[in-house]
């Protein structure tokens, strides 16, 4: 039986390790485009989005299970860095490096503790429960709402097309690829940034087509 002194310097290791959450930054501007977001207020906001948007969900949630799951699920960063959503050659990677990632920061907590938030984290992975379908939902809207608010930047540094966002926002999508797509901040399909897809567009709309 662990004692109690060493059970709680494994929970205080634990949460000094994951404080290192807050160095991690992402690509994606706050919503006045001051700076780049990090992972701990990337998590932070989702769970408040939850708190708020549950009532949305397709399937009955568990609310409380989901602000966990998006509370911890990208801790595994602190090992494996940030894979940027449309860094295709990073993601080929990701689930080995973050699956290690897990399986080490998650074990330095006791046992009881630490293997049902890897379970969780796992869970959040598979997207097999109406829990981790919503977290993902969450995960994916967010950061369209801060590229919205902040006129598309991460976007144009990045020179993400058009259907990199509706591959990756398939069921997420909030209605405002079109309006970034003719503002330019978005390229379309043809790699040419779309004022000149967006003319096009309402050209083709006007003859029928």
């Amino acid at each position: 039986m662990m004692q109690q002194k060493e059970r709680l310097e494994k929970q205080l290791d634990f949460i000094r390790e994951i404080d290192k959450e807050k160095e991690i930054f992402r690509q994606t501007y706050l919503a006045d485009a001051s700076r780049k977001e990090n992972d701990a207020e990337h998590a932070w906001h989702m769970a408040i989005m939850t708190m708020l948007l549950s009532e949305y969900a397709n399937e009955k949630i568990d609310m409380l299970k989901t602000v966990g799951m998006l509370l911890i699920h990208d801790i595994v960063e602190i090992d494996a860095g940030d894979t940027y959503a449309y860094d295709e050659a990073g993601k080929a990677t990701q689930h080995e490096r973050e699956q290690k990632a897990a399986e080490r920061i998650y074990g330095l907590l006791p046992k009881e503790q630490g293997e049902p938030l890897l379970e969780l984290w796992e869970e959040f992975e598979a997207q097999q429960t109406p829990e981790a379908r919503f977290a993902r939902t969450m995960d994916n809207i967010q950061p369209m709402l801060l590229n919205d608010a902040s006129d598309g930047l991460s976007w144009r540094e990045h020179s993400v097309k058009l259907s990199q966002i509706l591959g990756r926002n398939k069921r997420t999508a909030l209605g405002s690829e079109k309006k970034h797509v003719e503002s330019g901040n978005i390229i379309d399909d043809e790699g040419v940034f779309s004022a000149e897809a967006g003319t096009r567009a309402k050209a083709s709309e006007r003859n029928g087509r």
